[in-house]
């Protein structure tokens, strides 16, 4: 698969302070690429830096579709984490004007909008003002300023801030249809559930450096714990004093545990089947969430 999008060395400082420090990485064409990192790791710089907000001091951003340097703003949508609307404008004409800015006719803007609105259940909101919406109405509506002009390319920046759990499934299902269609999306979210559904591959940056990066599975094999739940018949205690158990919650015919580093799973469940009953059990590597934590701990508090 072809990059669409290229990073290399690219490097900012504000006052002193390196808030980008030598990031290097790549997207490929048509995947769903995650951005993580703690408040203040240089999230935003660096996606301020991609789509040409700000000039790295040092480093390259090349996208495949500009291979002059110069970025069609029609190639790229950009949903930022703070609101961007016109509070006093119709959502109509919102819409249209900042389709216009991709150079998108009104006609073709106010069909695509139309459908969109339909699409997020917000149709009859059409020639409402922005102001009358709620937080996670205007949201949909900004997502939608995002996708309206059909990029190949979408930066979506905590798209699920503001939604109810029915809303945020809905975006779930939209940004794989994009994904599906072609589109390339960079998503950067707090939220790990979604970004352990949603993406492909991604990386972690904390004080403007990248902790990991690369395909989430490979990141989960090299970086989570092996978590352990059955449920059985028999005595369990033999486990408090397992050594190859780190951490473990019991109760009569139930048991969570986590497995120590290093400790061969395959060998471990040859001792439950030696000395209990199993009548179901499940395996899955820690969630993004809890190694997320760990590397940001490990690795310190970030700049600001």
């Amino acid at each position: 698969m072809s990059e669409i999008l290229r990073v290399h060395e690219v490097h900012k400082q504000f006052d002193g302070i390196n808030a980008v420090n030598g990031i290097s990485f790549g997207i490929e064409t048509g995947e769903i690429f995650g951005l993580l990192g703690p408040n203040g790791a240089g999230k935003t710089t660096l996606i301020r830096m991609i789509l040409g907000i700000f000039q790295p001091d040092q480093g390259q951003i090349e996208f495949s579709f500009a291979p002059n340097g110069h970025l069609p703003k029609e190639k790229v949508g950009y949903l930022p984490e703070e609101r961007g609307l016109y509070e006093d404008r119709k959502i109509s004409d919102t819409l249209a004007y900042l389709a216009s800015l991709k150079q998108m006719s009104p006609e073709r803007a106010r069909e695509r909008a139309l459908h969109w609105l339909e699409r997020l259940e917000l149709g009859r909101y059409f020639e409402r003002r922005v102001r009358e919406l709620s937080k996670g109405m205007q949201q949909k509506v900004q997502f939608i300023a995002s996708v309206l002009h059909e990029p190949p390319f979408i930066v979506l920046d905590e798209p699920f801030s503001g939604l109810d759990p029915v809303n945020q499934d809905l975006f779930r299902d939209i940004i794989l249809n994009l994904k599906a269609s072609g589109t390339t999306v960079l998503l950067s979210s707090h939220q790990m559930n979604f970004v352990e559904d949603l993406c492909d591959r991604i990386m972690l940056v904390n004080r403007g450096q990248a902790l990991v990066y690369g395909p989430l599975r490979e990141i989960k094999h090299a970086h989570g714990e092996d978590h352990v739940s059955l449920e059985f018949k028999g005595d369990a205690g033999f486990l408090h004093s397992d050594a190859r158990v780190k951490a473990l919650q019991l109760s009569e015919g139930h048991a969570h545990l986590i497995l120590a580093p290093s400790v061969s799973v395959n060998e471990f469940l040859t001792t439950l089947v030696s000395r209990l009953q199993i009548e179901q059990i499940s395996i899955e590597k820690s969630p993004l969430h809890e190694i997320f934590v760990n590397l940001v701990k490990h690795a310190g508090a970030p700049n600001a």
